[in-house]
């Protein structure tokens, strides 16, 4: 060990080599972790010098090394104890070092003063001073190591800090006077990983002391607030650390209630300072504990009640702060608050409306308090940001609130004109910002205040008159006319963002377009008049928010910007589009539009002190844009990655936002623009406060906004104008004074170019190719961007590449040409390393946007330029040149692969080269080399080459093997993002070969990577995971076991931020859930058995006793589980909650639709041998267990996902029988614990959705059948009727405890249980006692069924149709409001209502009936009956219009099969079958224009629905033309247009279109439908022809037979359509009563004769043709001619030669050996039957069957004796026997010997000779032959003495053996013949 640190000092000492410097510490680190006890304590003092030396040493790897060194003497058990003094000296050189560190140094300085600041934490024994007291010696013994000198007794532990004096180590470092801007960031890297390093208990623990700590020695130092931009970099530095590390990370629920309790008592409560001595905390740090609290309140989402009390008042009374800052943040926390609690949302806007009232009635009197106008304003960006959710949370707020705030804010306007500047100026801000506010409310709130907004903003914004010109004006005039303007340009941005697409007409565009251009003149004016700020503008500080006049311009200039944009270009006049060009231009990119001191500007241009205006801190930056613009490649760069883009360094994204901030010269606010209140975006996951940038940026952002979308619309002409002018501007000579500004110019003018071109090749593509694209435009541009790309600034570089990228994809070849040629010559001549790297950058561009088939034949040419760049040393060269090259192969895809194998020959060669290390190369290049390393990079390469290869990589061993060994060496190397890179790339190998990788070690691996404190690594390994297991989960089940699941979840509870983990589970357990759900329901139960810490909260807060019994049990089962659990009471997020209670509802729903019946049914599982144990059907009350759990939770979504949960259980298991009652179901025995889930949702903190979720869960427990007696059903019963009678008064609804609730809540509620009570009636049929239920409401039902679908219906038409008879009664100006909030629900329930409006009528309800024409029926009153009427009912033409468009727009998208939509149009078409009924309809059906829609409408949904669809048509149909009673004169029923003949027609089309061999498309669907609309098709011919008296009804029978013959012809498919459907011939010949009148009948006879000939024909025609088409014709045909032969009457007469033919045929085809033999024993059987009851024709055919019956069993015999004999065989032969013996004993007594003589020998054809046991068709045919025996023995006996005597013994031996039994014996057999026969 001696040996080896000597020469690591020797070598660290003198080498002058950094990369072996850097290697010797390496190696002095690791022998140090192995063999630190080797090494004595003056080496170690030695070493310990020589580091702190090289913290500050030159080259930065070895300080990052050194660091690690110190690290390692300091920790392992047996470390160094560090003293103060270390600690201190360690800190001190950390911070020295921090202002030329890289980001990779910084980090490693920054693990080591985290290890060091955290160890002084530790308890240590320390030598007390000698005092009388002695100290309680601590009991354990973990000094035990320590051999301290001192003796035992006179020591106690503490440790060497306090907290305070270890944090103290960094603030006093930061508030030093002199310290950079980046070394102040880099102490928050230090305080970042100090937190971290602490972990999370600590810092919970700690919490008060730490935001303490930052309060008062950050945030409140003098230093720190010295500038604006010094005040907003500290809020952004606290705010990462408080809300991204602690808050996010490290807080669990717990400590997140006790930090908003913290926050709000320690600071929010102390202002303002009430009693004498308290001070209140200043601005600056209420400014950041408010926008904690707003994060904390997101995180938590529904607060506990002492959260809420907490914070309810003390954020209302902060908007009457008087700093501007303090007020809007205020109004943002309040809005979370209330976001999330949405329950305190109504009063928190009465309170903070009433408050303004208040002070706008007080602010005229003279006698107001001096801050009255900032209470007002205060108020009102409170009100406006409370507004603005209510669109997010509509069913808490009535709608009044709304209208109220509008008429104050209009009152508020008229006023303004008679009060002197101050306080109008106020007014008018209070008024627009709420009009701003009320637009979130979208059009229909909108709409009917359109006229009066537009004449208040035209008043507003009036044209500017010469007396504009004149200079007279004082700074407060200029001021108020400013602000005035800015105010109500503010709400007219508000209107366009949230109405543009419904109200901006053609006419309100033009008319917004010309207020706009007013403002934007006035604005010039302004600027043409010089107006100069007095030194002591200050005159309303308040009132001016500090703004001087020049921010009030910008302000305004940038709204103006800002609302054209949002028009739209369409309404802009071609010279206004050019002005608005020409302005942006002149304030972004001229020398003009600066707004600092041109004097200090030429001052740092002369001394040389500018050095760039990304350091500049003055929070202008010379006017640059604050949008820098990430690459769209694979790396954004200069990038804030902690907004949601990727880091190209793989870091964790809290040192990449601590990071970004150096290059921030601009930061932004939200007090900046305090319409970002209402513009925040919501989401349920997260939503961010809009940030905007200061007045002076953010003009110069939406100018260069405004430019790039309107630049691509301009012709070539105006193009070239625009850009010549912007190119003129940037190389303006007067530039050169102040080089900032040239800068800034620069940077503003590439960026402008960059958007517009993303513009024009996203948006505006074919125009663009010719603006753009032509020659003229991009020589002037190619110059101009060749400049930015070789520039240092790496923005430029980046914005350049891109546009040339673009560029060159809209222009021609030849520009693509000579940019290549242009980049080639620049890199060989231009040295300079930021040149070669833009142009690698731009070769990249190039061809990642012309695309690999334009850009072909230039690959070679790129890559063989990107590989020699790539292999220059320089870092900057080569790590821009990989990065490119990355993106080629990317882009170039299959093309690539002829340069795959020299690609990765280079890669290796890079690996191994010293240069391309991170620490290698020069002493200058290993410095640059921490923020561009080469290794990720070439693991991106490596990805994409991975990808070009594909499936081609199992062909290539050695291919293969060179990528997995590159692979493997970059995932063992120390750095995380090179890690992060090489699992990328495992992953994309997994998918191409993954039999070349071992899995269970990838595993592994990434298990490890899972508890790793380095998060990037975490999520990287989630990922590769979450692939492993979509590809096969039951494998990862395997190697990872239930415990990787387990650690998932718990992943989850620690830290829900990691985005991942809930795909891993959720893809897992939805391909293993069938297999064992069981284990999975454990799982969740673990997490469910936990209580939330809201929870915890909410109930130690209220301790409520109001449990009932039911739901203490339950509560029991689970406290006991709880209490075995060990710790009293472990909690868990609840979002981990949520996510269990969606796998459990994930768990009932995939093992449901498995189709596995034995997880349903025990009973099932038992006969299949299965153990119950594991199966879902044995945790149903587990799963109630939970349900009910959830329904009492504190947190709205949970409980709402219990209902769900409980839903799911009852409708699954609503069928499944009891194993142990085999006669009762299963969840009868479940009803009380699941009456008491349901009963906490009635609760009186219940939300509605709450309410209405339950509503519906009450009415499936009621209609799934488990309890059908009605007394039985009890308390959820009782919650729907209670629900119910609610739904009948019109005033607001309070179900259970719940308060009155608001108007929408009320309707919706109204709404839901209509639609629970709808799918009860619907249930009926099926369920039969759901009738009891139903029954005693009916009255209610149908008349609020019949108003809600009119509700329904007015709503979507828009109409002002809401008259006070409506269910929702509302004052009609909101109800326009609630029109757009109810309308979702309406749509989701109304295809309930209308099915069961449609069951109702089917069943004839007079209640129904009553209602639809709009009376009123009381139980007891008698139903009228329902007679003739000419009107139709009351409210026929409102269904009868919902039920026509809803299968119109339907059957647009019939491709769609989704069941919904399949169970919306049957429930139409039932309706309508109703509906067309005379007592529904009157005549408005046969109404010309209705009827001609109406039949197209029929014919549209037979041609395009499928099979299950036209059943319910042709019911319809039938129904329709069958009560069409025949009014026309004429005797022509079936004229063309009649309804019967467009019935018939639409039949007849289904049926020649139901077979495959119609000549169009066939019906799809399953068989099984498509046959019932077969049998419908027919009812509905029948149907008509009933209905019709005349000779026509022959007419209708004749066209249905023809259609039949058809379907008896088809031969096109193996299905069979017809065998089903032959009842329906039968009623068409039969059921259709015969004709009477001679004429007819003889019709009648001719069509009969023609079918039977034909399906003659069509079995002659399958003669020689088999298989099953054939076999299935001739069965079809063979069956319909003896169902024709036995239906038809005995008058109808039928040729010889017919039936003669037909009973060959049915001979020939018994003696066919196929199975057809068996139907044809059938047709014979059945027409002996027939014959039997005495029509001639019949015995006619008996007699020809006879003989083919006889032949047949005699060809069947030598089968039945060698056993041979099929099934069918069998049965044919039974069926013989069947014929003979009807025929015998239909026969007369006379005649009986002589059939005998016939029958018996047949019979005995088949009696066995030997004694052997009889084969079943042996004993049939011997019981045959005893009933003959029996029912006529004499004329046996003659018979038999006829015979033979074999024969006649064989008869009497089968006889005997068929009476005795087996009994006869040998001896019998051997006294044979003395028995004669006369014994019978």
């Amino acid at each position: 060990m001696a040996e080896i640190y000597i020469v690591v000092l020797k070598t660290t000492k003198n080498s002058q080599n950094s990369l072996l410097r850097f290697t010797a510490l390496v190696a002095l680190r690791k022998s140090l972790t192995t063999a630190k006890r080797a090494v004595t304590d003056s080496s170690l003092k030695d070493i310990l010098k020589q580091m702190r030396n090289s913290l500050t040493d030159k080259s930065l790897p070895v300080q990052r090394e050194a660091a690690n060194v110190i690290t390692a003497i300091f920790s392992g058990a047996d470390g160094s104890q560090a003293s103060g003094s270390d600690v201190d000296t360690i800190v001190n050189l950390c911070v020295r070092s921090l202002e030329n560190a890289d980001q990779a140094t910084r980090h490693s300085l920054a693990q080591l003063v985290g290890h060091m600041l955290a160890s002084t934490q530790i308890e240590r024994a320390v030598p007390v001073p000698e005092a009388p007291q002695r100290a309680k010696k601590d009991e354990d013994d973990t000094d035990a190591g320590l051999s301290s000198a001192a003796s035992p007794s006179a020591e106690i532990k503490k440790p060497t800090f306090t907290p305070i004096e270890m944090l103290t180590h960094l603030s006093s470092h930061f508030n030093k006077v002199n310290v950079s801007r980046k070394t102040r960031t880099g102490i928050f890297d230090f305080y970042a990983a100090l937190l971290t390093r602490l972990g999370p208990s600590f810092v919970e623990s700690n919490f008060a002391l730490i935001v303490s700590h930052l309060m008062t020695e950050i945030v409140s130092s003098p230093r720190n607030a010295s500038t604006r931009y010094e005040t907003l970099h500290v809020r952004s530095l606290v705010g990462i650390l408080l809300r991204d590390l602690i808050g996010v990370r490290m807080l669990s629920e717990q400590g997140q209630i006790s930090a908003i309790q913290e926050l709000a008592n320690a600071y929010l409560k102390r202002w303002p300072a009430m009693m004498p001595g308290q001070i209140a905390p200043i601005s600056t740090v209420l400014v950041i504990v408010l926008r904690e609290v707003a994060g904390l309140l997101q995180q938590l989402g529904n607060a506990p009640p002492p959260v809420q009390d907490a914070l309810a008042e003390p954020l209302v009374t902060l908007l009457a702060h008087p700093s501007h800052t303090t007020r809007v943040t205020a109004a943002w926390a309040l809005r979370c608050f209330c976001y999330s609690t949405p329950l305190r949302l109504p009063k928190t806007i009465l309170i903070v409306t009433e408050m303004l009232q208040r002070d706008i009635t007080s602010i005229v009197s003279p006698a107001a308090p001096s801050d009255i106008n900032l209470r007002a304003l205060g108020h009102a960006y409170g009100l406006a940001s409370l507004v603005s959710i209510i669109p997010e949370r509509p069913l808490y707020v009535s709608y009044d609130v709304s209208a109220k705030v509008l008429d104050m804010a209009i009152s508020l306007l008229k006023r303004a004109g008679e009060h002197d500047l101050k306080v109008a100026g106020v007014e008018v801000e209070v008024a627009w910002t709420s009009i701003a506010a009320l637009m979130a409310l979208g059009p229909n709130f909108v709409r009917p205040h359109l006229p009066q907004l537009l004449v208040l903003w035209r008043n507003a914004l009036p044209k500017p008159t010469s007396k504009d010109n004149n200079a007279g004006r004082s700074i407060a005039e200029w001021m108020f006319l400013l602000h005035v303007r800015e105010s109500a340009l503010g709400a007219i941005l508000c209107f366009l963002q949230h109405n543009s697409s419904a109200l901006v007409t053609l006419d309100v565009g033009r008319r917004i377009a010309s207020l706009l251009s007013n403002v934007l003149s006035f604005a010039n004016n302004f600027i043409s008049q010089h107006v100069e700020d007095p030194v002591e503008n200050q005159q309303f500080p308040e009132l001016t928010k500090g703004l001087n006049l020049r921010s009030s311009e910008a302000l305004l200039r940038r709204r103006v910007y800002q609302c054209f944009t949002a028009l739209g270009f369409s309404s802009l006049a071609e010279s206004t589009q050019v002005t608005l060009l020409q302005s942006a231009v002149s304030l972004f990119a001229s020398p003009d539009g600066y707004a600092g001191s041109s004097v200090q500007a030429a001052i740092a241009s002369s001394s040389g002190t500018f050095t760039s205006v990304w350091q500049s801190i003055d929070g202008y930056a010379y006017g640059v844009t604050s949008n820098v613009l990430s690459d769209s490649g694979d790396n954004p760069v200069g990038d804030d990655a902690s907004q949601g883009g990727h880091d190209h360094l793989n870091r964790d994204t809290v040192e990449v936002s601590i990071d970004a901030l150096l290059r921030k010269p601009i930061l932004g606010a939200c007090e900046h623009d305090p319409l970002s209140l209402c513009q925040a975006k919501i989401s349920n996951s997260e939503y961010r406060l809009l940030e905007p940038p200061p007045a002076a940026t953010s003009v110069v952002d939406t100018a260069i906004e405004l430019f790039a979308q309107l630049l691509p619309l301009q012709d070539l002409a105006s193009t070239t104008r625009i850009i010549s002018q912007l190119l003129e501007s940037v190389r303006s000579p007067k530039l050169d004074r102040n080089s900032g500004r040239k800068a800034a110019v620069h940077i503003n003018a590439t960026i402008g170019l960059l958007s517009a071109l993303r513009h024009a090749t996203t948006s505006h593509f074919r125009q663009a190719r010719e603006t753009f694209g032509n020659p003229q435009i991009s020589s002037l541009l190619s110059p101009f961007l060749h400049e930015a790309l070789i520039d240092g600034d790496i923005a430029l570089r980046t914005a350049s590449s891109e546009s040339i990228g673009r560029l060159a994809s809209l222009s021609g070849t030849n520009f693509l040409t000579s940019q290549i040629k242009d980049l080639v010559d620049q890199v060989v001549s231009n040295r300079d390393p930021y040149g070669r790297a833009g142009c690698a950058l731009a070769f990249g561009a190039i061809y990642s946007h012309v695309g690999g088939l334009a850009a072909g034949p230039l690959l070679k040419t790129t890559v063989n330029v990107l590989m020699s760049l790539s292999n220059d040393p320089h870092p900057v060269v080569h790590f821009w040149a990989l990065s490119a090259l990355a993106r080629v192969i990317n882009a170039a895809s299959l093309a690539y692969a002829p340069f795959v194998s020299s690609t990765l020959g280079m890669l290796l060669k890079i690996y191994l080269t010293e240069s391309h290390e991170r620490e290698g190369g020069t002493l200058l290049n290993a410095n640059l080399s921490g923020d561009n390393p080469a290794y990720p990079v070439v693991c991106q390469i490596i990805d994409a080459v991975i990808s070009v290869l594909g499936p081609d990589m199992q062909e290539s061993p050695r291919t293969r093997t060179l990528i997995l060994n590159l692979v493997h060496e970059f995932s063992v190397e120390d750095d995380e993002g090179i890690c992060v890179e090489a699992i990328k790339c495992i992953q994309h190998f997994l998918m191409f070969a993954p039999e070349h990788v071992n899995v269970p070690d990838l595993v592994a691996q990434f298990r490890s990577h899972l508890s790793s404190s380095r998060r990037p690594l975490k999520l990287a390994s989630i990922n590769a995971l979450y692939q492993l297991v979509q590809k096969d989960a039951l494998s990862m089940s395997k190697l990872g076991g239930d415990q990787l699941v387990e650690d998932l979840f718990g992943m989850l509870d620690d830290d829900s931020s990691v985005q991942g983990v809930r795909n891993v589970i959720s893809s897992w357990l939805e391909q293993t859930v069938v297999h064992n759900p069981s284990a999975w329901i454990d799982l969740c139960q673990r997490i469910m058995s936990r209580t939330t810490a809201s929870q915890q909260v909410a109930d130690a807060a209220s301790r409520q006793g109001l449990r009932d019994d039911e739901g203490e049990s339950l509560n029991f089962g689970l406290s006991q589980e709880g209490a075995a659990g060990g710790r009293s009471h472990p909690t868990s997020r609840w979002r981990t909650q949520l996510f269990a209670l969606q796998c459990l509802n994930h768990i009932c729903t995939i093992v449901a639709r498995s189709g596995r019946r034995e997880h349903l049914d025990a009973t099932y599982a038992r006969t299949l041998g299965l153990p119950t144990k594991g199966l879902l059907v044995s945790r149903v009350p587990d799963l109630i267990k939970m349900a009910f759990t959830a329904s009492t939770a504190y947190v709205t979504e949970i409980r709402l996902e219990g209902l769900v949960v409980l839903r799911d259980v009852i409708e699954i298991f609503a069928k499944v029988p009891d194993p142990a009652y085999p006669d009762a179901l299963l969840l009868e025995q479940h009803q009380a614990p699941i009456t008491a889930a349901l009963t906490p949702a009635f609760s009186s903190d219940s939300t509605p959705e709450i309410l209405a979720s339950a509503v519906h869960a009450c009415a499936v427990f009621v209609g799934c059948g488990v309890v059908t007696n009605v007394s039985r059903m009890g308390r959820i019963l009782k919650l729907l009727t209670t629900a119910l009678e609610q739904s009948k008064d019109s005033g607001m609804v309070s179900l259970g405890e719940t308060g009155e609730l608001s108007p929408n809540a009320s309707a919706m509620l109204r709404i839901s249980t209509l639609s629970a009570w709808a799918q009860l009636q619907v249930a009926t049929p099926q369920q039969k006692y759901l009738e009891n239920v139903v029954k005693p409401h009916r009255s209610t039902l149908a008349s609020l069924w019949i108003a809600s679908l009119r509700d329904y219906a007015s709503i979507r038409v828009d109409s002002e149709f809401l008259n006070d008879t409506s269910t929702v009664a509302l004052d009609s100006s909101y109800s326009s409001l609630g029109k757009e909030v109810l309308l979702p629900y309406y749509t989701k329930s109304w295809p309930v209502i209308l099915q069961a409006v449609a069951t109702s009528m089917d069943s004839a309800d007079p209640f129904i009936l009553a209602a639809i024409d709009g009376q009123e029926l009381t139980p007891e009153s008698q139903p009228t009956k329902p007679g003739k009427r000419e009107e139709p009912t009351a409210f026929f033409y409102i269904i009868f219009g919902l039920v026509y468009e809803a299968l119109v727009t339907s059957s647009a998208d019939s491709t769609s099969s989704s069941s919904a939509r399949q169970s919306l149009v049957s429930s139409a078409l039932q309706a309508l079958k109703c509906l067309v009924r005379p007592e529904y309809s009157g005549n408005a059906i046969t109404e010309p224009t209705i009827f001609d829609e109406f039949v197209s409408l029929c014919y549209r949904i037979a041609m395009t629905e499928p099979a299950n669809v036209q059943v319910h048509l042709l019911e319809m149909l039938s129904s329709f033309a069958s009560s069409q009673e025949h009014r026309s004169g004429s005797g022509d029923e079936l004229s063309l247009t009649s309804p019967k003949a467009h019935c018939l027609r639409i039949c007849s089309y289904i049926l020649q279109h139901s077979t495959s061999a119609s000549r169009g498309q066939t019906i799809q669907g399953q068989t099984s439908d498509r046959i019932q609309m077969i049998t419908s098709a027919f009812s509905a011919c029948y149907a008509v022809a009933f209905s019709i008296d005349s000779s026509q009804r022959e007419d209708v029978r004749a066209v249905a037979v023809l259609l039949y013959s058809d379907l008896l012809k088809d031969e096109s498919s193996e299905i069979d359509l017809v065998g089903p459907t032959l009842p329906a011939l039968k009623m068409i010949l039969i059921d259709l009563p015969p004709p009477t009148n001679p004429n007819a009948k003889d019709l009648y006879g001719r069509l009969v004769h023609g079918l039977l000939s034909s399906c003659l024909l069509n079995i002659d025609a399958m003669s020689g043709r088999d298989g099953l088409i054939s076999a299935k014709k001739v069965k079809n045909n063979m069956l319909a001619a003896v169902l024709i032969l036995t239906v038809i009457p005995s008058s109808v007469k039928v040729s010889q030669a017919v039936i003669e033919h037909c009973c060959f045929l049915i001979s020939q085809k018994l003696l066919d050996s196929g199975e057809l033999s068996l139907t044809a024993a059938h047709c014979a059987k059945t027409l002996v039957l027939a014959s039997t009851a005495g029509n001639a024709m019949l015995h006619q055919c008996v007699r020809l069957l006879i003989p083919g019956l006889i032949e047949y069993v005699a060809k069947v015999a030598p089968s039945v004796h060698d056993g041979s004999i099929t099934e069918p065989q069998v049965a044919a032969v039974g069926e013989v026997w069947k014929a003979f013996s009807t025929f015998f004993s239909s026969t007369a007594e006379v005649h009986r010997v002589r059939l005998l003589g016939v029958l018996l020998p047949t019979i005995t054809l088949l009696l066995p000779t030997s004694q052997a046991p009889m084969a079943p068709v042996v004993s049939q045919t011997v019981s045959q032959l005893l009933q003959y025996a029996t029912s006529s023995p004499a004329a046996f006996k003659d018979a038999a003495a006829k015979f033979d005597s074999a024969t006649r013994e064989l008869l009497e031996q089968s006889i005997r053996r068929a009476v005795g039994g087996t009994t006869a014996t040998t001896a019998q057999s051997a006294a044979k013949p003395q028995i004669s026969l006369r014994s019978f």
